[in-house]
């Protein structure tokens, strides 16, 4: 669920640029699992992995055991992003939030992307702006143990990396101006000085926020990109 975490909310309005039906869906950095499940209420049959099993645990343990929907629609594993070249291909889309920036060989990911996808299938990838103040002070994980490798992408490096591989950038949205960035940094400082509780009233008056979060902007905190497999490639 997303919780506390309005950047996680405002993600959700990226769900318009999905389809929507029958479909097989690949989410590639489940995270909490919260996206896998949009995913199957929009009649999707979901494959969601992730590196950690104590997430994938927590996930199965929520959405399968607790809410009671079944393996066959929606199904957890623990898997390397690396290693997705073991899944069945044929995937009507995938989506990859926030993950492409704790990985070095990007390149290849997407290369896996545009095997699985069916042609004419959906990628969908939400990285950090790489122009944005906040990530280019960030201190980069070298050695790929969890931490962002890179700062993030703009729209012209998404281009250079999408399109040899046979992708075509069909929509992008600006996702954290700096209202809503600047709420969302307030908000995580109370949450680690006085806990979770004390920012409920925070969080709760600050969602309207989420709405009024404009599409485009010169530096978004994110930047979302939808791009097509192109049918007439490979």
């Amino acid at each position: 669920m997303p919780g506390l975490d309005l950047f996680t909310r405002r993600r959700v309005r990226l769900c318009s640029y999905w389809l929507s039906g029958s479909r097989r869906v690949l989410d590639a950095g489940s995270g909490n699992g919260w996206f896998s499940y949009l995913a199957y209420r929009l009649g999707a049959t979901v494959i969601a992995v992730n590196i950690a099993q104590d997430q994938v645990q927590k996930a199965t343990q929520f959405y399968n055991l607790w809410r009671g929907i079944p393996l066959s629609q929606l199904k957890f594993i623990k898997l390397n992003v690396y290693n997705l070249d073991c899944l069945e291909p044929g995937f009507d889309e995938i989506i990859c939030y926030e993950t492409l920036e704790h990985i070095k060989d990007d390149v290849k990911i997407c290369k896996l992307f545009w095997k699985l996808l069916k042609p004419g299938g959906f990628l969908h990838l939400c990285s950090p702006y790489a122009e944005h103040p906040r990530w280019r002070k960030e201190r980069l994980d070298i050695k790929e143990k969890g931490g962002h490798v890179r700062e993030g992408y703009t729209l012209e490096s998404y281009r250079s990396m999408l399109e040899p591989i046979g992708f075509q950038i069909i929509d992008t949205e600006g996702m954290g101006g700096p209202i809503l960035t600047k709420v969302c940094f307030v908000i995580q400082a109370l949450k680690n000085r006085f806990g979770n509780v004390w920012c409920l009233p925070f969080v709760l008056l600050a969602i309207p926020l989420i709405w009024l979060d404009p599409r485009h902007m010169n530096r978004p905190y994110s930047l979302y990109v939808k791009a097509v497999k192109r049918s007439n490639d490979g």
